[in-house]
């Protein structure tokens, strides 16, 4: 994994530090600057530092991935009515909370084709400070909802907030997930204003671009209907997770 990268960076630090014999401030400065890579190694799930996340699909077709975060919710049937309007499939990554408490929502996102990927059971706020053990808790615990509501298994899993640590990596692997990441984030639960979100989106597409969106509010759902115009005009199709793994197999 890359996540050695700074196992190096760690020990060549080291290495200058009792060889060199160099100044506490210089150590400091030196030691903020490592921090500050660890963090944004942490938190930027395109660089893959700590997990190998698939980001995107090679092609050399247009061709994009939707993806949805934090679901199911009171509004993804309206994002379902417009994917079936379009005779798209998207993958959606559900919370093991909300299927419990949407769960015909959670059994129609099966019944359309659409992939379905694990966001562990609560997307703890927390979650980039959990222990190995609770981690393969929060995920295991969805599977088991997926299953017992929807008669369903899945091997993707998206780390919430997209956060990745050697603690969620041991989790992953103890879970056989494949981590599922993105190259396009729209920020959809920040910003506010939907054409900035729009604009977000198709300015950084490219061919096999993952999107990452969130079927939870009415703002994201206008942005997904001019954005699928886009599609439809720019002349993009879209593939789900799932087929592009299965593509590789």
């Amino acid at each position: 994994m890359k996540h050695y990268l700074f196992v190096l960076f760690y020990l060549i630090s080291n290495i200058i530090f009792y060889i060199f014999q160099v100044s506490f401030w210089l150590c400091l400065i030196w030691f903020f600057v490592f921090s500050a890579v660890v963090v944004w190694g942490s938190f930027d799930i395109q660089f893959g530092y700590f997990v190998d996340s698939i980001i995107n699909k090679k092609t050399k077709i247009k061709e994009i991935a939707l993806t949805f975060d934090d679901g199911p919710t009171e509004c993804t049937p309206k994002f379902l009515d417009l994917l079936k309007e379009y005779n798209i499939k998207a993958t959606f990554f559900c919370i093991g909370k909300q299927i419990e408490k949407y769960p015909e929502t959670f059994q129609r996102i099966i019944a359309e084709g659409h992939s379905v990927g694990n966001h562990t059971y609560s997307h703890s706020n927390k979650t980039g400070f959990l222990s190995t053990s609770k981690m393969i808790e929060e995920i295991k615990k969805c599977d088991e909802v997926m299953l017992k509501i929807g008669s369903f298994k899945t091997d993707l899993y998206r780390p919430p907030f997209g956060v990745t640590n050697p603690n969620i990596a041991k989790a992953i692997k103890k879970t056989a997930k494949k981590s599922i990441g993105w190259n396009v984030r729209s920020l959809d639960t920040v910003i506010q204003d939907e054409k900035k979100i729009l604009k977000k989106v198709t300015k950084n597409l490219k061919k096999g671009s993952i999107i990452l969106l969130h079927d939870t509010s009415e703002k994201t759902y206008n942005v997904l209907v001019e954005l699928l115009l886009f599609l439809e005009r720019e002349k993009y199709s879209t593939f789900t997770i799932d087929s592009m793994i299965n593509s590789k197999k």
